[in-house]
């Protein structure tokens, strides 16, 4: 029962005159409840509709979205990580390698490094840790193909023996601290090759 049923046609009026369009609001079931809640629950009502609206407009933008050639995009960006990344190892690879074979070459006694990796057949030489395979076995060749490329190994001069009491013997019978034979060029030379020689023929000249 509603309350125009509850009350009478007659009662009812009088209450809808007294209670006016501030206070109460009816309902489809005929029932009274406070204007207030009532426009709380429009308002309610509209914020919701604004919101499907708005929802409603954010989907029509994802339509808009290629997905394909997002996903295009995605794709070209992860290769070109990727070959970055491998470009930055090879790098990487490529100076450790040179830096190996610098050292390599110079423990070798090799005068001219860059002259001897040109006959090298670097892909043939691969780098384990510190170490370079099939490095050895190249420089070897190289040596007795072009042994110019490495320094040579200096044997010390065997000492010149002289014979007591004349030690110019060793110099062709010449003082080259004496006054009449006084030779830079041969003090040098005996300096170098024979230093018990140079001393003995200094002492012999009172120098």
């Amino acid at each position: 029962m509603d309350i125009q049923e509850l009350l009478g046609e007659e009662l009812y009026k009088q209450v809808m005159e007294k209670a006016g369009e501030n206070k109460l609001a009816v309902v489809s079931d005929g029932n009274w409840i406070p204007k207030d809640k009532f426009n709380d629950k429009l308002e309610d009502i509209k914020n919701l509709k604004e919101q499907i609206t708005s929802r409603d407009d954010q989907l029509e933008e994802l339509k808009k979205v290629d997905a394909e050639a997002l996903q295009q995009k995605i794709q070209e960006l992860q290769e070109e990580n990727n070959n970055t990344k491998t470009e930055y190892e090879d790098k990487l690879q490529k100076q450790t390698f040179d830096y190996a074979l610098k050292d390599a070459l110079t423990d070798a006694k090799v005068r001219n490094p860059k002259a001897a990796k040109a006959l090298l057949d670097l892909e043939s030489i691969k780098l384990d840790g510190d170490k370079l395979l099939g490095l050895d076995t190249q420089l070897n060749t190289i040596k007795e193909s072009d042994p110019y490329l490495f320094e040579t190994e200096q044997k010390p001069n065997s000492p010149t023996i002289v014979a007591p009491g004349n030690p110019q013997s060793g110099t062709g019978g010449v003082n080259p601290f004496s006054k009449e034979s006084w030779n830079l060029t041969e003090q040098g030379k005996l300096y170098k090759e024979n230093p018990d020689l140079y001393n003995a023929l200094k002492a012999q000249a009172g120098k």
